[in-house]
């Protein structure tokens, strides 16, 4: 009987866990863009939508970014709290923090914020948005506009040493198709290629 009491206090603990959720939103007419949407669950499973009508991108989130992510926002109280400076400064959009797990909503928006934690919080999702952007972009040129890929891989291959790009290993299935076909330029190939093979060892390497 205790066996079968642990197993279902369990199994409720795990499904509080899965149904939490990290909401991000930022609007910012003339921006580009001018809407963004994230969505983050506790499993790394990460959507990223343009406008709110379109189908999202999806991908798969390290662990360690994940954790990162959720202790920020476990530190900021889950949005509970104002984090509007008050400060007159330029207006940068307006962004927005919701957690959600079950009865459980909360959210705070801001437009500039001196809380450490909600702006390393907001360097992520600039990060995840300049990442998805890029594979949106990538996905656009392989497909319209073969001599613009190269240049794609460039700003790929730049974020990537300045550790701003996100989940990485989505990326490597465009790149292998890339690197394989004769039809692109031999630079563009050759920078393919070597992303690949960083990505699938950073992937290897990354604790589960």
């Amino acid at each position: 009987m205790r066996t079968i009491l642990m197993l279902s206090i369990l199994a409720v603990l795990g499904s509080a866990a899965q149904a939490q959720r990290i909401v991000y939103t930022k609007v910012f007419p003339g921006s580009t863009p001018a809407y963004v949407k994230i969505t983050a669950t506790p499993a790394g499973a990460v959507t990223y939508q343009e406008a709110a009508d379109e189908e999202p991108e999806t991908f798969q989130m390290d662990a360690a970014s994940t954790t990162a992510i959720f202790d920020l926002a476990a530190k900021l109280d889950h949005f509970k709290r104002k984090l509007e400076s008050g400060l007159k400064v330029a207006k940068t959009g307006d962004k927005t923090y919701r957690w959600e797990q079950g009865s459980e909503n909360f959210q705070v928006t801001f437009n500039y914020s001196q809380d450490e934690d909600a702006r390393a919080l907001q360097t992520w999702f600039e990060r995840i948005t300049e990442t998805e952007r890029m594979m949106v972009d990538l996905r656009r040129t392989t497909k319209y506009d073969r001599l613009g890929v190269n240049e794609v891989l460039v700003r790929i291959d730049t974020s990537w040493q300045q550790k701003r790009l996100v989940a990485p290993a989505q990326f490597v299935a465009a790149l292998d198709r890339v690197a394989k076909n004769d039809s692109f330029l031999h630079m563009a190939q050759e920078r393919a290629a070597t992303l690949s093979e960083a990505f699938k060892a950073a992937e290897k390497a990354s604790p589960k």
